[in-house]
């Protein structure tokens, strides 16, 4: 039988839209995995995968914590790219197969007025990745896995520049993704993300500003499709950040400072086997304390022994 993997990313380690800024008095969350997932996402089994995810992003506008556009924010464009690999085991813990990743990431900001830079960001690996066999309950099939992250702050960052490719802080960033087909063409998958931020001790906000911390957050993926012909799936996704925590200056909570931004598009997939083809737009709306704008994410997996339409239900 053909080896499957699971078909998943961790988060993008970059502050790209949400920079951090000289003289800015709200520590940013880092950019971190918001549609860079989508269908058919909690689908795997032993095996290796390789992938590669382009994301382009356009931040239009600054939306401060009431809601209001604030005026100067210079427009970003962001082109951003992860390399990642996942092996999986054989080897089971609790009832799972046990495997390990680890994800390189790399962009190009123009934040106008703010800057340019280019590098790469920090790396992200996981010692824990836990993907439990489908179960299934008729002509309906429940997948599901579980991933604890982490984000070594090792990316290109200075403190005397406005915008950097890492947060330069470590993250803690567990997951828990589902993939349910309430029937074989229809599918619904989502990931659910809870966002530790450690500490930056040498942060770019100002010299009287010697540690920031950004807010701890939940963010999911969401997504609804159905199955054409000649391995198409076709649908809606969307994604949703909520901080949860106020961040903090020298030790102290920043207070009405929440981040939050939701999204919604289109996306499709295409099984071709061995490979799997990914286009996926997003419409960000609702942001608070953070930039708002477009993004379209393209991907590439590579699934070695794979056959197309394997990983659907039975």
């Amino acid at each position: 039988m053909s080896r499957l993997v699971p078909q998943f990313c961790v988060s993008l380690a970059l502050v790209a839209a949400s920079g951090t800024s000289r003289g800015q008095q709200h520590p940013p969350e880092p950019s971190v995995n918001l549609g860079d997932t989508s269908f058919l996402d909690a689908l795997g089994a032993p095996g290796v995968l390789l992938e590669q995810i382009g994301d382009a992003t356009q931040s239009g506008t600054k939306v401060n914590g009431m809601g209001q556009v604030s005026a100067g924010a210079p427009t970003v464009n962001s082109i951003s790219g992860l390399t990642h690999g996942v092996d999986l085991t054989k080897h089971k813990l609790l009832g799972a197969w046990w495997g390990t990743e680890a994800i390189v990431a790399a962009a190009h900001v123009n934040a106008g007025s703010g800057g340019v830079v280019g590098g790469f960001g920090d790396l992200t690996v996981s010692p824990l990745v836990l993907q439990w066999k489908a179960l299934k309950f008729g002509s309906s099939q429940w997948n599901q896995r579980f991933v604890l992250d982490f984000e070594l702050p090792v990316g290109e960052y200075r403190q005397d520049t406005p915008v950097n490719l890492s947060g330069h802080a470590f993250t803690v960033h567990p997951y828990y993704a589902f993939t349910f087909f309430p029937t074989r063409r229809v599918e619904t998958s989502w990931r659910v993300h809870y966002l530790y931020n450690g500490v930056n001790n040498e942060p770019a906000l100002g010299s009287s500003v010697h540690s920031s911390q950004a807010g701890q957050a939940v963010h999911l993926n969401a997504t609804v499709a159905y199955s054409l012909p000649h391995g198409v799936w076709i649908g809606a996704n969307g994604y949703l950040l909520k901080q949860i925590t106020s961040p903090q200056i020298n030790g102290s909570a920043v207070s009405a400072s929440p981040e939050q931004v939701g999204s919604i598009g289109p996306g499709v997939v295409w099984d071709r086997g061995q490979y799997l083809l990914y286009a996926n737009g997003y419409h960000e709306l609702g942001a608070l304390n953070r930039p708002e704008g477009n993004k379209l994410v393209l991907r590439v997996q590579w699934v070695p022994g794979r056959h197309a339409g394997i990983d659907g239900p039975h």
